[in-house]
């Protein structure tokens, strides 16, 4: 966590209820894994619309780069962060409810014009596909960072080699 009245880069990460962690702490273990600050909070659009805008302002205030906001059913949540801050903001549709998370999907990727929230996928890949993209935004001004991403391609790449090398049957 951040302290107070220590301006940085970092990402946001706003869950919309506790229930949203289980997926979320895999973005929170990604941007871990590159050394990446982040802040982590449960706000909801809904039930706590004050403290969703002030956290909002306060974010950007200590460096916030980049919001990511996990939500379901409704998912207002990444929608609201779009109405308020014009940093980019990264939506995570959460699984559950009636529809199993495609309401999640279609809330958070129809916004208006003007007010984009990138989207990533249902669960697990969409929370580490929102490090990643976060990452990727810090990345252009961090040549550390990007540096890091470069060399993670690689890596992923030779584990598919690997794990190929392992089952593969080719005539």
């Amino acid at each position: 966590m951040l302290k107070q009245g220590k301006k940085m880069n970092f990402i946001s990460i706003i869950m919309g209820s506790k229930s949203d962690y289980e997926i979320m702490k895999h973005c929170a273990d990604t941007l871990e894994k590159f050394n990446v600050k982040y802040e982590l909070i449960i706000s909801s659009a809904h039930r706590s619309p004050s403290r969703t805008k002030e956290y909002i302002k306060a974010a950007e205030e200590k460096g916030a780069v980049t919001f990511i906001a996990a939500a379901g059913m409704a998912a207002h949540l990444a929608g609201a962060l779009a109405a308020s801050t014009t940093k980019p903001v990264i939506g995570v549709p959460m699984k559950g409810g009636a529809m199993d998370g495609m309401d999640a999907m279609l809330s958070t990727v129809q916004m208006p014009a003007g007010m984009p929230v990138g989207t990533v996928a249902l669960g697990r890949s969409g929370a580490v596909n929102a490090a990643y993209l976060s990452m990727q935004i810090l990345a252009i001004f961090d040549k550390e960072l990007a540096i890091k991403l470069a060399e993670d391609r690689i890596v992923q790449a030779k584990k598919v080699e690997t794990d190929s090398a392992e089952i593969e049957v080719i005539i």
